[in-house]
């Protein structure tokens, strides 16, 4: 029997942890309050080395706090980043987003700036600031930039917060002999869905959507041990699922894959989830790196990086290459499905108005279908923003971190 209006309002009966308010994912004042008390506070990587691997190289990144940053690998070859704006008119500094630059000159009144970000000449200086305003007052306003778990250039655009290291503690150690070695991107791609960025975490957080994938199910969910994989919880909303080995195969007619990864057993997978929208997903033969950029409350720019190993020869690169596109890349046999799910969320909860209930309230022992790794990522949101997810506007919040 279908449930009444009435019945469609009332409060799922699970505990408060175990359900969301919608408006999380649509309210725009919520939304201008994560990028300041989250996404302003936390480690997000802005790229790979590898597409640094110069110097003088450079990429542009937009901040899921709202700033504009450029990250690039001085003449040192220390890898820096600071804001893309001049000092002295506040105009954009490079607008590419990727390049080579020994200097970096303002088109608008062509100050120039070396990749450390010094200040190197202020055009006609002496005789419009005279001995009031010279160079060095003029540098680049630089951000915090720390290079690990992977390679991967991490920023913070928050000058007291922890260090790398500590925000991320020991969320990454079953990956630990992975991401030791030398990492390289073979595939950049991007995705902008109209949706929320906790959607498309969610979708990375919980495998109950499995379901989704026809792919999926022929190769993990018939396969022994996959509902014995465990959730694991760390401090600061990070989250591991344990690993386990897929059967490609048996969607495959019985092909081998024919390149493995360093530690990882054949067909192995593990998956880690980093607060507040970044997962790393080893999966037999390829690294694939999700990174959630939100534009606003109901627009993600999602962007994906495939990687193999910086001392693979042509043959294992090609077959890197092929697994990665064939299976877990943008043209490959699930990523759309998760793409086509999360686009229906996020079009449904802006036309929500008879429901304001999303459940997280599945519990199967923390295994591979309980929704556990959300209800983990959800009391870190409110930690964070000192609000309750079920209830956000409710006068009686939480503290906030």
């Amino acid at each position: 029997m279908a449930r009444t209006g009435k019945e469609w309002h009332e409060k799922p009966k699970f505990p408060e942890t175990h359900f969301v308010d919608t408006r999380i994912y649509t309210d725009d004042v919520l939304f201008r309050e994560e990028q300041e008390k989250i996404f302003n506070k936390v480690w997000i990587i802005a790229c790979h080395e590898s597409e640094i691997p110069n110097a003088f190289d450079y990429r542009t990144f937009h901040h899921p706090g709202g700033a504009e940053l450029i990250v690039v690998r001085s003449e040192d070859l220390k890898v820096r980043s600071f804001y893309n704006i001049c000092p002295h008119r506040g105009n954009t500094l490079l607008y590419d987003p990727v390049g080579n630059a020994k200097r970096i000159t303002c088109i608008f009144h062509a100050w120039t700036f070396d990749t450390k970000g010094a200040c190197t000449d202020i055009t006609r200086g002496k005789q419009g600031y005279q001995d009031r305003f010279c160079p060095a007052d003029a540098s680049l306003r630089e951000v915090r930039a720390d290079t690990g778990y992977g390679g991967f250039v991490w920023v913070n655009i928050d000058d007291s917060a922890p260090s790398l290291a500590e925000y991320i503690g020991p969320a990454m150690e079953l990956l630990d002999e992975s991401l030791g070695l030398e990492l390289e991107v073979f595939h950049y791609h991007k995705a902008v869905v109209h949706t929320n960025y906790k959607l498309w975490h969610d979708t990375n957080s919980e495998f109950y959507h499995d379901y989704i994938h026809y792919f999926n199910r022929a190769t993990g969910m018939i396969q022994p041990g996959y509902f014995d994989r465990k959730y694991t919880g760390y401090q600061n909303g990070h989250a591991s699922v344990g690993s386990m080995s897929i059967k490609y195969d048996a969607y495959d007619g019985g092909a081998e894959r024919k390149v493995g990864w360093p530690g990882l057993g054949p067909g192995g997978w593990i998956l880690i989830d980093i607060f507040p929208g970044m997962t790393f997903n080893l999966r037999t033969s390829v690294l694939r790196m999700d990174t959630a950029i939100p534009a606003g409350p109901n627009k993600l720019l999602i962007e994906f990086r495939g990687l193999g190993l910086k001392s693979d020869t042509p043959a294992q690169r090609a077959e890197r290459v092929r697994d990665h596109n064939t299976i877990w890349g943008p043209f490959g046999r699930n990523l759309h499905e998760d793409l086509l799910g999360v686009h229906g969320q996020g079009m449904a909860m802006r036309e929500r108005t008879d429901s304001k209930w999303v459940i997280h309230g599945r519990e199967e022992n923390m295994t591979i279908h309980d929704e556990g790794g959300m209800r983990h990522f959800y009391a870190e949101w409110g930690r964070r923003m000192g609000r309750k997810p079920f209830d956000p506007y409710d006068d009686n919040n939480i503290e906030a971190a």
